[in-house]
């Protein structure tokens, strides 16, 4: 009697993996405990500076199994206030993106996931943090929260404003 090499088992375990029935995300998580706002990201370059921020956790609503999921956090800008938005255009500017691989679940529920943004808002001093928030060229911010399972397709599962307010550190 012969054994399976064990390249072939490997093989075998991965395309059992990817035959796995799809998992509807929007439905099978949700997110929770949602925190956004602006990080004091403290003195950069002899200025002050601010970056958007949402810290979240997911609650597995299905016993399937979602490992892997992956996401992906998008800060996006929002247009001025009062600016029209050309047909075509997309009303949203890329502002920064954070990805995590693998997200680990505790039972149906992950641990507090915290995002930021390397981009900012800077300001040289006296200007302070809060200043910064009323400036006129400062832009709104909206953070689109995105997950993958497995080889499935990226899929939205929440998006939060960013409100014009600092976080405590």
């Amino acid at each position: 009697m012969r054994t399976l090499a064990p390249a072939v088992v490997a093989a075998s375990l991965g395309v059992l993996a990817a035959c796995s029935k799809p998992v509807d995300l929007k439905a099978a998580l949700q997110v929770t405990d949602v925190v956004t706002g602006y990080h004091d990201a403290g003195v950069v370059g002899g200025k002050n500076k601010l970056v958007p921020s949402i810290s979240f956790r997911l609650h597995k609503r299905t016993s399937d199994d979602l490992r892997p999921l992956s996401l992906n956090v998008a800060f996006k800008q929002l247009p001025a206030a009062g600016t029209a938005v050309p047909p075509g255009s997309p009303a949203e500017a890329d502002w920064d993106e954070k990805f995590v691989q693998s997200v680990p679940f505790t039972s149906d529920q992950t641990a507090v996931l915290t995002f930021r943004a390397d981009t900012g808002y800077t300001a040289d001093p006296p200007q302070t943090r809060a200043d910064i928030l009323q400036h006129r060229l400062f832009q709104d911010m909206r953070v689109h929260v995105f997950a993958k399972h497995s080889a499935s397709q990226w899929v939205e599962i929440g998006s939060f404003d960013v409100p014009r307010q600092l976080l405590a550190q």
